[in-house]
């Protein structure tokens, strides 16, 4: 899995977290996804949609999220294929980043501990947008024909 475990914060990490969570960053994650860590996101789907669900600065991800999932069942089963592999791995990033309890700013902190989460959600969204509103269209597309 991309994204270990950092047991020793301090509050510089919070003070310079505007300078690590950026595109670059989520960016050099990308490129780093592999097929195990789409299996990570998927075996986990419930613990990262509940995430999602119950934590408030979070929750207006959570439909997203639900989107998201869809979209990486149907192309694992080879429903929907006309996606590309950066719109893939920009989803398991993010998720991969929300499980995560350790990030760069920890969830536990009171009030600024999914500040992080949020940001790389954004990062994400700005950049697969398109292609979510693409496999939607092809949803309906193929629901109103069955």
């Amino acid at each position: 899995m991309i994204f270990g475990k950092k047991k020793n914060k301090d509050s510089s990490n919070i003070a310079m977290m505007d300078s690590k969570v950026n595109q670059n960053y989520v960016e050099e994650k990308v490129t780093k996804i592999k097929d195990e860590d789409v299996e990570i996101v998927m075996d986990n789907e419930e613990a990262i949609s509940e995430k999602l669900s119950n934590a408030s600065p979070l929750r207006k991800y959570a439909e997203l999220g639900k989107i998201m999932f869809a979209m990486l069942k149907d192309v694992k089963k080879g429903n929907y294929t006309s996606v590309p592999w950066f719109t893939i791995a920009s989803i398991v990033v993010a998720l991969l980043y929300v499980f995560n309890p350790f990030d760069l700013v920890p969830d536990f902190i009171p009030g600024i501990g999914y500040i992080d989460d949020l940001a790389v959600l954004s990062i994400s969204m700005g950049w697969i947008e398109t292609d979510l509103h693409k496999y939607l269209d092809w949803r309906l597309g193929n629901t109103e024909k069955a």
